[in-house]
């Protein structure tokens, strides 16, 4: 949420964003335009990677303020098919898949489907309880179309179905699920259930079974999602995970808090910005010598899986990297 009150007008969110070259001057006119609800330059400019929340010293939560004005100045030009496909998200079918009730549930979203298949299953995941489809849609994507109002409206509803389960923990695949239920808060919404993410629930498995880790030996880039910015207590976790599995998180210029979106939706509206950064992208991973590209969101995968291959990058999705640390997989 938006807290004009920490805002101390440094202009640090817009000067490091890497999709605007705006200088301090520049960027401090641009959020007092944006505290007076005027139609702002960045409003139109922005691709919505939310990484102006985490480059915010104060904790103002900058993008937030954006999103909400790209609403109200209708800011953003989407194709009237990507809101059409957005609001698809809850139309999904949904299905609760009945497992062992001493374990977690795991909770998929909409994710279902352009998650590889052989990225879930094995002994992490085998006996879980699966919730998926429609119902367990978490709205968070409409952020990236410039809408703000659906996860507010939609909050509670979400949270609804969650709780129905009836579990004292489920686990989050998607990381704009996470990002979502670490939402909750500034809705005024409980959540009665202990939330956790898809890189702790491995983490946490991973030392518990140590014996059945055979340590890869890898070196990968990793494709952090525009929604780990609203979980930014993840990332030394991960980093746990990957040297649990014996893979070394190749040091690049687009990882961590400098980590570019995938560019999947921006790359179709601006393609002279977005097309020249996501090749840069793909580079730089190449460049600093990994062997592969690791993915926590499935659209990202779907969006980059293609050309890091041609780059000469592997294309993995996180789960399918642990299972084959676990010997379930084979590094193909």
């Amino acid at each position: 949420m938006w807290d004009a009150e920490k805002c101390d007008l440094c202009g640090d969110c817009l000067v490091r964003c890497q999709y605007v070259d705006f200088d301090k001057d520049k960027a401090v006119a641009q959020i007092k335009e944006l505290m007076e609800g005027k139609p702002a330059e960045i409003l139109k400019e922005c691709i919505t990677c939310c990484a102006c929340n985490e480059y915010c010293p104060t904790g103002a939560n900058p993008f937030d303020l954006i999103n909400r004005l790209q609403e109200v100045h209708n800011s953003l030009p989407i194709p009237e098919k990507m809101r059409t496909f957005m609001d698809a998200g809850a139309t999904v079918p949904s299905a609760l898949i009945k497992g062992d009730e001493s374990k977690p549930v795991l909770s998929l979203c909409v994710m279902d489907h352009p998650l590889p298949a052989d990225a879930m299953g094995g002994q992490m995941f085998d006996g879980m309880t699966v919730a998926k489809g429609g119902e367990y849609f978490c709205y968070l994507g409409y952020v990236h179309i410039g809408l703000d109002s659906p996860l507010k409206e939609q909050a509670q509803s979400f949270m609804d179905k969650l709780a129905a389960i009836g579990s004292d923990e489920i686990v989050f695949l998607h990381a704009d699920c996470h990002a979502m239920i670490n939402k909750m808060p500034e809705y005024g919404i409980e959540v009665p259930f202990k939330a956790t993410h898809i890189i702790e629930y491995m983490r946490d498995y991973l030392k518990a079974h140590p014996e059945s880790i055979s340590p890869l030996n890898r070196k990968i880039a990793y494709q952090r999602p525009c929604a780990s910015r609203y979980s930014p207590e993840i990332e030394p976790i991960l980093d746990e995970l990957f040297e649990l599995i014996g893979v070394e998180r190749v040091e690049r210029k687009y990882d961590r808090e400098s980590a570019l979106c995938c560019g999947g939706m921006f790359s179709r509206i601006y393609p002279d910005r977005i097309k020249p950064l996501m090749a840069g992208n793909l580079r730089d991973a190449r460049e600093n010598r990994a062997d592969a590209m690791v993915f926590l969101c499935p659209l990202c995968m779907v969006t980059l899986g293609k050309a890091a291959s041609e780059n000469d990058l592997k294309p993995i999705f996180v789960t399918q990297l642990v299972r084959m640390a676990l010997g379930e997989l084979p590094w193909k």
